[in-house]
């Protein structure tokens, strides 16, 4: 499989925002975290643009981990590759020995491996398993989702993890076709996504399937429930002065990034103190104002950089405890 296809989304900014915290010069060897490793391309990068730092990278799906291991194998021991969920960051930096890191990368969402290779069932432009598991050793597939969860359960998801309009609609086709014969290949959903949509819902917003393909990806793979452990983590692991970045690819995971950084900013102090404690002052600075958006040419250059959001914020401050 060619890796030159793989382009990292926003890569340069994310290297600003976290240069200051990698960029040290004291003896200790600054420590990056990529939480998301995927095909390697924003590892590669760390380690070539700050030559003194470490780097731990995480990917749940084995394929990715042996593809980067290859690509990053030039950096010898300054990359450590640990197969592992990113909201199992506490446990690997214990295991590695390592109390706090100076910069922690997420890139989340679908890697383009995992969406190139046909046979994983993420893509609903072309025919393939039901499967969307990003770690194929574990869990449950999209086609057992789509067979076995109750209506009511299905038309949950499709609402809250693809804000789908018409969740209603495709869950009671669904239903009606599966009681026929279980579903196993995404070209019948797709197809069967189509025919239930009202003309005007087809219309817009590209691919109908988009949001349906979405919902499942989120559920098979516990997406937000991982994340909603992860980045308040993330922020944990931090030293003073690391930063962290995250690049988000739709609106409920940009909303769960944003309402962290924004707790971790916030003056936590009870109304009308004269002097606020240092307990109540706020333990991250936000790096970004909102969510920063790719630039026109790099869309242009890579489509999948559109419709991404980048947050940064920087570790101010210890937790009292």
């Amino acid at each position: 499989m060619s890796q030159t296809r793989h382009v990292p989304v926003m890569l340069q900014r994310c290297l600003d925002l976290l240069a200051p915290a990698l960029e040290v010069t004291s003896p200790r060897q600054p420590v990056v975290v990529d939480c998301t490793l995927g095909l390697g391309g924003h590892s590669e990068a760390l380690l070539a643009a700050f030559p003194s730092a470490r780097l731990i990278a995480l990917d749940r799906d084995k394929e990715a981990l042996r593809l980067s291991g290859q690509r990053l194998a030039p950096y010898g021991d300054r990359a450590t590759l640990v197969h592992a969920v990113y909201d199992e960051l506490p446990e690997v930096l214990a295991r590695l020995g390592v109390p706090k890191v100076q910069g922690i990368l997420f890139d989340l969402g679908v890697s383009s491996m995992q969406l190139d290779e046909a046979d994983r069932g993420f893509a609903y432009a072309q025919d393939a398993p039901l499967d969307m598991r990003m770690d194929q050793t574990t869990g449950i597939s999209a086609a057992e989702v789509l067979n076995t969860y109750p209506p009511g359960e299905l038309v949950r998801i499709l609402r809250a993890y693809g804000e789908e309009k018409q969740a209603k609609r495709i869950v009671s086709a669904i239903v009606r076709e599966r009681e026929k014969e279980p579903f196993s290949n995404s070209a019948r959903l797709v197809e069967l996504i189509r025919d239930s949509l009202p003309q005007a819902a087809k219309r817009t917003g590209g691919n109908p399937a988009k949001r349906t393909f979405q919902a499942l990806r989120i559920e098979v793979n516990g997406e937000l429930s991982v994340l909603e452990r992860a980045i308040p983590a993330a922020v944990e692991a931090l030293a003073v002065g690391g930063r962290i970045a995250v690049l988000s690819y739709h609106s409920l995971e940009d909303r769960l990034v944003k309402q962290v950084f924004a707790a971790g900013a916030a003056n936590t102090a009870p109304p009308g103190l004269p002097v606020v404690p240092e307990r109540y002052q706020p333990r991250l600075k936000l790096l970004t104002r909102g969510a920063e958006l790719p630039t026109e040419e790099e869309v242009a250059e890579n489509r999948r950089a559109a419709p991404a959001r980048l947050r940064g914020a920087q570790r101010i401050r210890e937790e009292e405890r």
